[in-house]
């Protein structure tokens, strides 16, 4: 059973699967830290010194100075700054992934042609086109 296991783990394409999935948390982290530190204090001081972070609807009826003073009351709050990070951070991840498929794909040799095929005139059904013979009724062809 040891034996069957280790096969399985060290199988090629579940070590692959679990290289893309570690390198994809750790692409995801670093794409975070990017919108969150880099792209999103520039926008913010063009919106007017806006902190995207530090966005958030409170539910309660007591008013906070900052979104950390209403989380440590315990106040019922909306915090949707940090959901406009991770919806920035999503789209940037999903532009990358689409950007690497596809140059995936166009590395990828173009699938064979397919055989040229014509009907057998007897029972309708698509044979190669140098047949003698339909492989589904058997009835003898004129070779073309």
């Amino acid at each position: 059973m040891v034996k069957e296991f280790r096969a399985f783990a060290l199988h090629g394409s579940l070590l692959d699967m679990a290289i893309g999935f570690i390198m994809g948390a750790a692409f995801s982290q670093v794409v975070s830290l990017l919108v969150k530190d880099i792209l999103m204090p520039p926008i913010g001081l063009l919106l007017g010194h806006v902190d995207f972070s530090s966005l958030y609807v409170n539910l309660g009826g007591k008013s906070y100075a900052t979104l950390a003073d209403a989380q440590k009351a315990g106040a019922p709050v909306i915090a949707y700054g940090d959901f406009l990070n991770g919806v920035i951070s999503f789209v940037i991840v999903a532009i990358v992934m689409f950007l690497i498929v596809r140059q995936v794909n166009r590395m990828r040799p173009p699938a064979p042609a397919p055989l040229p095929t014509k009907e057998c005139p007897h029972c309708l059904s698509t044979i190669a086109m140098g047949a003698s013979r339909c492989p589904n009724c058997t009835s003898e062809l004129a070779v073309s």
